[in-house]
């Protein structure tokens, strides 16, 4: 089976543009963008609770601590939020009509939470209908994952990133891109 696509940032635009015009836009951009920009698996954004990334003071955290129960692996691990990250969800928690503590950070039209499958067919129908074939739910974790690499972000670091237990699992979802290539090459 092939590896998910990655997208470059002109492609993820195009993307986010899509969903912008459509329904549950807000939704939608939060949890596109959390696989993008944080790299989190499909299974740990649907686990999300709104405790999970909103502090008692209201903010939203810079850190989220996943429970093992959240993560594939059953290992705790932390993701970090960059900056960008922490504005799009709070721009999300705004929308929302009630926020508590134990209720789903994302949930479906029901108001019920997403389940892994669920968003992952999800994902599938707005990469394609935005137009791309080849794009899964993966597609943001291997952005996320060749992007960092792209920038020098050494792949032991990219493994804890990722919350792979192989080191090889980190390596095969590193798309080696024709501009890594030159920048390669411009070293020698």
């Amino acid at each position: 089976m092939a590896q998910a696509k990655t997208l470059t940032e002109k492609e993820l635009k195009r993307v986010l543009a899509f969903i912008a015009i459509k329904r549950h836009a807000a939704r939608n951009r939060a949890m596109l963008l959390m696989t993008h920009l944080a790299g989190m698996r499909v299974g740990e954004v649907a686990a999300l609770l709104v405790k999970d990334v909103l502090s008692d003071d209201g903010h939203v955290r810079p850190e989220i601590r996943l429970l093992p129960e959240q993560t594939k692996g059953s290992r705790a691990r932390t993701v970090f939020l960059i900056e960008r990250l922490q504005k799009e969800l709070a721009v999300y928690l705004a929308t929302l009509k009630r926020v508590q503590a134990d209720m789903p950070l994302f949930y479906t039209q029901k108001r019920l939470a997403f389940s892994a499958n669920t968003l992952c067919q999800h994902f599938h129908f707005l990469y394609k209908e935005a137009g791309f074939d080849g794009a899964s739910s993966h597609s943001g974790r291997r952005t996320f994952i060749t992007n960092l690499a792209s920038k020098g972000v050494g792949v032991r670091v990219l493994m804890a990133l990722a919350g792979h237990q192989n080191i090889a699992t980190t390596q095969r979802d590193i798309d080696v891109n024709d501009e890594m290539q030159r920048v390669a090459v411009e070293l020698a």
